[in-house]
């Protein structure tokens, strides 16, 4: 049976458990990697041939299998920024004009579509009258 906190014995011989430090922790921290360290890893994970060699550099470096997964993704697809750490939290508020212009832009762009649609249609509903048209007039001159 393992003890969750060390023991000790004072000098009556008395046993006791010592009790854990109520000081509040640091927060933990997210280990970040350079791009260099991460490609240094992969190349040394590539020249692994034997059974269980692998498995003894991830044990020996600190990691994760899935580190090695997602940075081969990475290597992969060629995003050497990717390999670099990212920055975390809020993206930066843009300022303000740059956002109304994009939303203008974003407008712009639907309303012209709306227009050449708009356009299309009344085009067709023109030759279809112009159709109509020539049908009751050949219709007419027929009967007279």
């Amino acid at each position: 049976m393992s003890q969750k906190y060390p023991s000790w014995i004072d000098p009556n011989g008395k046993r006791g458990v010592q009790q854990p430090d109520p000081e509040v922790t640091t927060r933990a921290k997210r280990r970040t990697f350079s791009a260099a360290y991460k490609l240094r890893i992969l190349s040394e994970s590539d020249r692994c041939s034997a059974r269980g060699e692998i498995g003894a550099l991830l044990r020996q470096e600190g990691l994760y299998s899935s580190h090695l997964t997602a940075w081969r993704r990475q290597r992969k697809t060629g995003d050497l920024q990717a390999l670099a750490p990212k920055q975390r939290g809020r993206k930066a508020k843009q300022n303000q004009k740059d956002v109304k212009i994009a939303a203008l832009q974003r407008e712009n762009e639907r309303l012209r579509r709306q227009l050449e649609q708009a356009e299309l249609i009344i085009g067709a509903q023109k030759k279809l009258a112009a159709a109509l048209e020539q049908t009751l007039t050949a219709g007419r001159d027929e009967r007279s």
